[in-house]
Parts: structure tokens; sequence; C-alpha cells
């Protein structure tokens, strides 16, 4: 009977170990987060619409920047980068923390008069994300021939996803999570 009995002990601390009894298995996501780091982009056939407003929030799982536009979006594309640089310029546009996101919205920062509507006032710190856990820094990259960039120097390669939310009124925002961990 003891040696069952110590059998039965070992396979149990083996299961145990390996995850296989008790508690969430070794690839349980992060807050449910499944996200992963690929390129994310969508187009539309609208016609781009300004944009207003940037500005970034903290949440339990994850920290998040919102891009508000004055009409529906026309689209975007959001990738991790070696380097970001300036749309237009093509100049290097150093960041802050392990990885670099590449943020552009299809939509201009300035009128059909050419009048800028969004001008940060510091283009090297768009939005204050100090304290933030994710988060190290938001870069204004320009805007050209109707797109606009943004860099978003982050802590590592993350999760993270893109989408569109309607609102405020006719307006729409792009809206960018990235998970504090995997």
């Amino acid at each position: 009977m003891t040696g069952k009995l110590s059998a039965t002990l070992a396979a149990l601390a083996l299961t145990a170990g390996l995850g296989l009894a008790g508690g969430p298995p070794a690839s349980a996501a992060y807050c449910g987060i499944t996200w992963g780091s690929t390129a994310k982009a969508a187009t539309s056939t609208l016609r781009p619409a300004p944009i207003t407003d940037v500005r970034a929030g903290r949440h339990a799982c994850f920290d998040r920047l919102v891009v508000d536009v004055r009409r529906r979006t026309a689209g975007y594309t959001v990738q991790y980068v070696g380097a970001f640089t300036g749309i237009g310029s093509g100049e290097t546009i150093p960041l802050r923390g392990g990885a670099r996101l590449s943020v552009t919205v299809n939509a201009p920062a300035y009128n059909q008069a050419g009048q800028a509507v969004y001008q940060p006032v510091d283009p090297r710190r768009v939005v204050n994300v100090a304290g933030y856990t994710t988060f190290r820094q938001v870069a204004y990259g320009g805007s050209y021939e109707g797109y606009t960039s943004f860099g978003l120097g982050v802590r590592a390669r993350l999760p993270m996803r893109v989408f569109v939310l309607p609102g405020p009124g006719a307006g729409s925002r792009v809206v960018i999570d990235v998970a504090h961990r995997w």
C-alpha cells in the first residue's frame, strides 16, 4: 500500500507542477486578452474628416490612446516598427520605451482650406503618459495628403487591439489599446 500511495502522490505532484490540476493553465490569457501584436488596419471609402484631439487613459489591463475625428473615420493602420518616422519627411522621431507603434489615421490634421485644426503644443509629447504602465511617449509624426501619424513608445512589444467607436455626435474615435503584459 505504501508504494501505491507514493506513486499516487508523485503523480499528483507532477500533474500540479505541469499546471494540469488546479489554477489556470500556463497559456491562460492575461485579463482575457488574446489580441496579439500583428499589424491592424481598416479602410473605408468615406471622405476623410479632420482629427480634432488625441488623448490617453489607463485601465486595469491596458493603456488606451484615443484619436478623435470630426466625422466617421476613413480608416487606420497601426503596427510595431523598428523606428518611427515622420509622415512626409521620413525623418526618424525617437520614442522612449522598448518598442514603437506607428499609428496612422486616414484623416488630416487640417481643414479643406489647409489650416491646422489639430496642432499639439509639444509634438514630442502629444499626451502626458507619465505613470502609465505600458505607454512611455506619444509623439506627433505630422499630417500629409490626408493621413496623420503618431508614434507610440511602449514598454515592450505587447498585445494590442484597434477599433473605431462612433461619436461624440457625428464624429468617431480610433481606439488603440496596448496590454500591460502578455
